[in-house]
């Protein structure tokens, strides 16, 4: 009996395995606000391709999960790689320095190759649909961690346009999926999401101008300051301006929607030359960015089913 007691003793003694912290540090090292956020964008595009292609959603629906599931990986794989490269200037930032990659919770030769499994086994998801998915899930990988990460983001203020294309993949993956030939939707979509990212990041980076500087990053706002990013951030949104009228098989709702918002970003960018309060204007900025982004893909779903 005293023999027993003492094993069940020890047996209390062990460390439980928290599954809430894994998945906070799991979610951190994908970057699941980012995972989730494309997810949107390329189902949308997945969802106009199949009703501009008059195909049924729900006689396709392994197309959608190997879709989404495949996009979702690749991204998240992405992302991981990011963390695992970026884990020396991560410290520097308020937004980062908690991540596992800098705690040390997690090695980070882990998190690349978890990073270089999620890429693989969402690619092969994607030719589960088609190779022209597949390869313009592998151009939005290598962007993102070639041409943006290990690049131009610690050398040139350009990095969040370069940035960018990575960013605009999502929708296309979602349409050639189900289209692979060319059309002008996935186009417009792509440059929709190309030109929105600027103005976010660049409101995102004179927010946190100071951990950027920090951290030896050459954002706009750090390099030419806030002046030039804000007549910067004008330009894109401005660029916005035209885009929802090339959808116009959409409908006159979405192209009043798409309209309101554009106009609305583009009056609280020109507001931004007469607030004092810079940081200010650029959270108000950032978070506009956030719930445009939603609401206009989200009505190009909706309109869709009227």
């Amino acid at each position: 009996m005293s023999n027993l007691k003492t094993n069940t003793a020890h047996a209390g003694d062990r460390p439980r395995v928290n599954i809430g912290t894994i998945w906070k540090e799991l979610s951190s090292v994908i970057k699941i606000g980012i995972v989730n956020s494309n997810l949107i964008t390329t189902f949308t595009g997945l969802w106009l391709a199949l009703y501009f292609t008059g195909e049924g959603f729900l006689e396709n629906l392994h197309i959608v999960f190997f879709t989404l599931f495949g996009a979702a990986l690749v991204i998240a794989g992405s992302c991981s790689i990011n963390n695992f490269i970026d884990r020396d200037i991560d410290q520097f930032m308020e937004r980062t320095k908690t991540r596992p990659t800098v705690t040390g919770t997690i090695e980070p030769k882990r998190v690349l190759w978890l990073g270089v499994a999620l890429v693989t086994v969402g690619t092969i998801s994607l030719l589960m649909t088609t190779a022209t998915a597949a390869v313009v899930g592998l151009i939005g990988m290598v962007t993102y961690v070639f041409l943006y990460t290990m690049w131009s983001k610690r050398n040139y203020t350009l990095n969040t346009v370069i940035g960018s294309i990575s960013g605009a993949v999502p929708p296309v993956i979602g349409w050639t999926a189900v289209d692979p030939s060319f059309h002008v939707v996935p186009l417009i979509l792509f440059l929709i999401m190309f030109i929105w990212q600027p103005p976010h990041f660049l409101a995102l980076a004179m927010k946190r101008c100071e951990e950027y500087r920090a951290a030896g990053i050459p954002m706009l706002p750090v390099v030419h300051g806030f002046a030039m990013a804000k007549r910067q951030i004008i330009v894109w949104v401005a660029c916005l301006l035209p885009l929802p009228f090339y959808l116009f098989s959409l409908g006159v709702p979405f192209l009043t929607v798409a309209t309101l918002l554009n106009v609305g970003w583009l009056a609280l960018g020109l507001y931004g030359f007469k607030m004092k309060d810079d940081l200010k204007w650029a959270k108000w900025m950032f978070i506009y960015s956030l719930n445009y982004l939603t609401i206009l893909f989200v009505t190009m779903v909706i309109a869709t089913l009227w």
